[in-house]
């Protein structure tokens, strides 16, 4: 789970990735890191302290802990899938897990009516989550939680992201929800069936089964209300929709669609664009037309709801996979992913970036991945050469550069 903690996490660990001097200017000088291991540690039991945790919960917390070398090589080696969307979609949008999260959805009925009676986010959209993540807890991964924290809050690329952390979960072992010899996740601290940072575990964390304590770990109820209550602080507005599978005609003003603002689901309507489900009735919300693959492939509308799974996670990719997910668990039918052009390989993404960039274009990172600046940019050029700007990268729109 990526949240507002994470999101920011993810943005610097790309930005050191790219050169040493991106590196040194997202350290912060006033966090202390690196060094002899026992002296950094003595540095965050007087920081706990003077937040008020008891020195012999933060003795117990730190006793034993050690740098973990997978997890500086986990981190060192960040990267993002290349998939289209109907790779990853079709992959992780399988049968099984529809089948599965159905099931879960029964199971805990009372639960995910709490879920939204209280917080406003529905089950399917907990769902969708829950089943991606870990795939409802089966895959929650086994790094020491403390020694992955602690190994980067002490390595000296991002501390102000991860000494944070640290303390949270000092803070976790204090209330009894964190075992730090024992407590394990993902390389970069998250924990549960959700994968939640300490940080958002002690903000927004919900005793759904009533036994005292927050386990995201071995709980589900403890999960799916944590899951909705931090969702509801990202923004989601009750009884809205996220996202909407919708058919387009062959003409349309292309340079409008992506995410971006301006235009509201009647403007779509109005000009043609169909909900497959044939409902209209949201046509005064803003909504962005998206299309993952270009004007021949799958299209969405996607509304204000939308947005909270770009603070979930910054992959375009997963997020819209994310989404659709939700909306096949709320009954929706296969989404038709129509006839896309092809796409481009690694080397010719890079190659189509490196053009745009001489353009003047700023692409971010040459990472052959086609991102939203990438997308934007190539709309700008597909205007230019009178073709339909869907921000599609295609070999025909490289060889026409």
């Amino acid at each position: 789970m990526i949240g507002k903690a994470r999101n920011a996490l993810l943005t610097l660990g790309l930005l050191a990735l790219s050169s040493p001097s991106a590196l040194a200017q997202t350290q912060s000088p006033s966090v202390a890191c690196g060094g002899d291991l026992a002296a950094f540690l003595e540095g965050v039991k007087t920081e706990a302290v003077g937040k008020g945790i008891p020195a012999d919960i933060v003795d117990q917390a730190l006793a034993g802990a050690a740098i973990d070398q997978k997890v500086l090589s986990r981190d060192r080696a960040q990267g993002v899938f290349k998939q289209t969307f109907t790779e990853f979609s079709k992959r992780t949008v399988s049968k099984a897990r529809l089948d599965i999260g159905a099931q879960k959805m029964k199971e805990y009925a009372d639960v995910f009516g709490r879920a939204e009676s209280e917080f406003g986010v529905p089950a399917p959209v907990i769902t969708a989550f829950w089943a991606m993540e870990t795939d409802f807890g089966a895959v929650q991964g086994d790094f020491n939680t403390r020694n992955a924290l602690v190994t980067l809050a002490h390595d000296c690329r991002r501390p102000e992201m991860f000494r944070p952390q640290l303390l949270a979960a000092i803070e976790m072992v204090k209330h009894g929800d964190l075992d730090p010899a024992t407590t394990a996740g993902a390389w970069a601290g998250e924990i549960g069936q959700v994968q939640m940072l300490p940080e958002d575990i002690i903000a927004y964390g919900v005793d759904g089964d009533g036994d005292g304590h927050v386990n995201l770990k071995k709980s589900a109820p403890d999960a799916i209300l944590t899951a909705a209550k931090f969702i509801q602080s990202l923004g989601f507005t009750a009884e809205q929709p996220w996202i909407q599978e919708v058919s387009v005609p062959d003409q349309l003003p292309w340079e409008k669609t992506g995410l971006q603002p301006g235009m509201t689901a009647g403007d779509w309507f109005a000009l043609g664009v169909t909900p497959r489900d044939g409902n209209t009735s949201h046509n005064a919300l803003e909504a962005s037309l998206v299309l993952p693959q270009g004007r021949k492939g799958v299209a969405f509308l996607t509304y204000p709801n939308f947005k909270i799974y770009l603070e979930w996670n910054q992959s375009f990719i997963y997020t819209t996979s994310a989404a659709y997910f939700a909306t096949r668990l709320a009954g929706a039918p296969p989404y038709q992913a129509g006839n896309p052009e092809p796409g481009l390989g690694d080397a010719e993404m890079r190659a189509l970036q490196t053009k745009l960039q001489a353009l003047g274009h700023d692409v971010g990172k040459i990472d052959g991945i086609l991102g939203s600046g990438t997308r934007t940019a190539l709309q700008k050029e597909q205007l230019k050469l009178g073709l339909p700007a869907d921000g599609w990268a295609t070999p025909d729109l490289l060889q026409a550069l």
